[in-house]
């Protein structure tokens, strides 16, 4: 029952899922297609856009920095200038100018009363004078006009400054239960130890390393489809050889059952055939299966619903071409190609700019700086409740680093340190991308002549099979002899698919080691 379930699961894969049109793709295409639906490689262009970005932020330090502030503030209490008892004597300041004037008043009467009393009695004690005052017409007018100023009296100023203290206790108490405030200010650093510049720099670098990484992914991308297009191309040939072998053995099981009811050969080398027969169809079973499961690959790496109907362009090829040489290229150029090489040669120059922004914390900071600020209650018209102007001012702000524990020296030497581990690693990708590109070298030439060798041994099998097959259907080879001859054709065959597969990986390995799959939408 195992085995019959399994020989329906087998056939269910090779039965056609429908007439579909296929779809012929070319290696180009499948590049192209990956290249725009790879999410690695979509996620590359992102952080290529994020660094874009950055160097744009960067920039903006170049410019003066403008922001406006706007703000509300309720309070519960208001500000007085005075407390409580100053506040009653100035509400209270005519009537008690008032009282002192009145008092002041009353003494000067009481005082010209008295200086009157004195010098009538002073006049009266003397008969001479007495005579000659007091019968006086103007003595008497005199001392009519003093009689008559006893009684002075103060006038009445207590309720004109009383409202005068009153408005000026009113000034002293403050309105400041709703405030706006209202500011624009403007900031422009001169010079920050040269950290804006070497900021812009390092932005502009870290744009080039995602670059860099960019072109990584999209070299690997590219070595990755050229794998599963001949990988698929491989599993084609190998399908094709199957069907081919698969129709030799069953050929030949026809004519020893024929060569069986001559008896010129026996039950036992029908039998082997039969096996061999077998044997054959599953390697066809698995060559059809193993097809059908690379496309589904391929089209999950271009994009393609997985069951897509597609067929290469070289699938049907006899032969699997060959890649012409390329131009040679010497290591300088290719370490300038090679995103690894990039990658680390920014990296050790981005460093050596953190060198820079270092010692920048250890130099003196200048920026002007100016700004423009109104208040309602305004501060400059007696607290008014009126937007009457404000106030500008502008200036220049220095801040000299001093002392913080040595951080910045630390910050410093540890760039220069990084900075020197970059240009470590820097020679040694250096070496090995050198050692790298000499074996795929000596791997594409061992490729070329393994499939010169793969060529002529399937020349070889070829003839020894068609000479074992006229033996045989003469009568003068055994079964064993003609199956031994289609082992080996099969095989040769075989490592002549391995061999021409393995020179196309070998140039696509050596095409991306000298940095030729360059980025095209650069």
């Amino acid at each position: 029952m195992r085995k019959f379930c399994i020989t329906l699961i087998v056939l269910g894969c090779v039965v056609p899922t429908g007439m579909k049109a296929q779809q012929v793709l070319t290696l180009d295409d499948c590049r192209q297609m990956a290249i725009e639906s790879n999410k690695d490689l979509r996620q590359a262009r992102t952080k290529v856009e994020m660094a874009g970005y950055d160097r744009k932020i960067a920039r903006a330090n170049y410019f003066p920095e403008i922001s406006a502030t706007g703000a509300y503030m309720y309070n519960n209490r208001n500000l007085a200038l005075v407390n409580d008892g100053q506040s009653a004597i100035l509400s209270n300041l005519g009537t008690i100018a008032q009282g002192t004037l009145d008092n002041s008043a009353a003494a000067l009467s009481n005082g010209i009363n008295g200086a009157v009393a004195q010098l009538k009695t002073a006049i009266a004690s003397d008969p001479a004078l007495a005579a000659e005052y007091m019968g006086s017409p103007m003595w008497r007018t005199i001392f009519g006009m003093l009689e008559g100023s006893r009684n002075i009296t103060a006038p009445d100023i207590a309720a004109p400054i009383n409202a005068i203290g009153q408005e000026i206790d009113k000034s002293m108490h403050l309105d400041i239960e709703n405030v706006f405030l209202g500011a624009v200010t403007l900031k422009q650093p001169v010079f920050v130890g040269g950290k804006i510049v070497l900021s812009n720099q390092i932005a502009k670098m870290a744009e080039e390393l995602a670059e860099a990484e960019y072109d990584m992914k999209y070299a690997d991308v590219l070595v990755d489809i050229d794998q599963a297009y001949w990988q698929i191309i491989s599993i084609a040939n190998k399908k094709r050889l199957a069907e081919s072998y698969s129709d030799l053995l069953h050929q030949l099981e026809k004519d020893v059952e024929i060569s069986v009811k001559e008896g010129v050969s026996t039950k036992s080398d029908e039998l082997q055939i039969k096996v061999k027969a077998n044997e054959a169809d599953i390697m066809l079973t698995k060559a059809i299966n193993g097809l059908k499961l690379s496309k589904m690959l391929l089209c999950k790496e271009i994009g393609l619903p997985l069951d897509s109907e597609i067929m290469l362009a070289d699938e049907s090829l006899d032969a699997i071409p060959t890649p012409m040489p390329g131009e040679a290229k010497d290591m300088e150029t290719i370490w300038n190609d090679r995103p690894e090489t990039r990658s680390l040669e920014l990296a050790s120059k981005i460093y050596d700019k953190k060198i820079g922004i270092a010692r920048a914390d250890m130099m003196p900071k200048v920026a002007v700086v100016a700004g423009y600020s109104v208040t309602n209650p305004n501060a400059f018209h007696g607290f008014e409740n009126k937007w009457n102007g404000g106030l500008f001012s502008a200036g220049v702000m220095v801040n000299v680093p001093i002392f913080h524990g040595t951080e910045a020296l630390q910050k410093t030497r540890k760039a220069k340190a990084e900075a020197t581990l970059y240009k470590d690693r820097l020679d040694e990708a250096r070496n090995m991308i050198s050692l790298q590109v000499e074996q795929s070298r000596q791997h594409l030439e061992e490729a070329r002549e393994r499939l010169e060798m793969s060529e002529n041994n399937l020349s070889s099998a070829e003839e020894n099979m068609r000479m074992a097959t006229i033996g045989f259907e003469a009568g003068v080879i055994e079964t064993n002899t003609v199956l031994a001859a289609q082992t080996a054709w099969l095989k040769a065959h075989s490592e002549y698919i391995d061999a021409g597969i393995d020179l196309q990986m070998a140039d696509a390995n050596l095409r991306k080691a000298e940095g030729k799959y360059n980025n095209s939408e650069k």
